[in-house]
């Protein structure tokens, strides 16, 4: 994995957030999960009335790769975020993935042996911040710790 593929998943990612339903934050986020082939799968978040059932869109783009069958496959993820005005996420700051939604990464990770590329980015402007999931997650309990992956 290099660091090319970054803006194609903060691109994909971005559009992703156009979708965010987030009517109680006021906050949308997009994540863009890169597979093993090339092919994106992403996820918004989309809240819940019920604060407790909302998700986040690592969770909801990796629960997706699941349903199709290729949590393994995951890679890499892009992830941008921002407030809304009029229905688009604006700013520039780099937003990271919350402690749930590394855990639920972590999840795919291990499940393909690999060290997922993490990229985060605002959602507008260039500049993003590129991490491995381990930096991020360090010493994370997942499927190995119950002998599965």
């Amino acid at each position: 994995m290099t660091e090319h593929e970054a803006p194609r998943l903060i691109a994909a990612a971005r559009e992703a957030a156009r979708n965010a339903h987030a009517p109680y934050s006021n906050f949308a986020v997009g994540a863009a999960l890169l597979m093993t082939d090339g092919s994106i799968v992403t996820g918004c978040n989309f809240e819940n009335a019920s604060y407790g059932l909302s998700l986040c869109a690592e969770t909801v783009a990796t629960a997706k790769a699941s349903s199709e069958g290729r949590l393994r496959d995951v890679v890499a993820v892009g992830i941008i975020g921002g407030m809304m005005a009029d229905g688009v996420a604006h700013g520039s700051d780099p937003i990271r993935p919350c402690g749930r939604c590394r855990q639920v990464l972590n999840e795919a990770a291990q499940m393909g042996r690999r060290d997922l590329a993490v990229y985060c980015a605002g959602a507008e402007g260039e500049a993003y911040e590129s991490h491995r999931l381990s930096d991020l997650l360090p010493h994370a309990f997942g499927p190995g710790d119950l002998g599965i992956g």
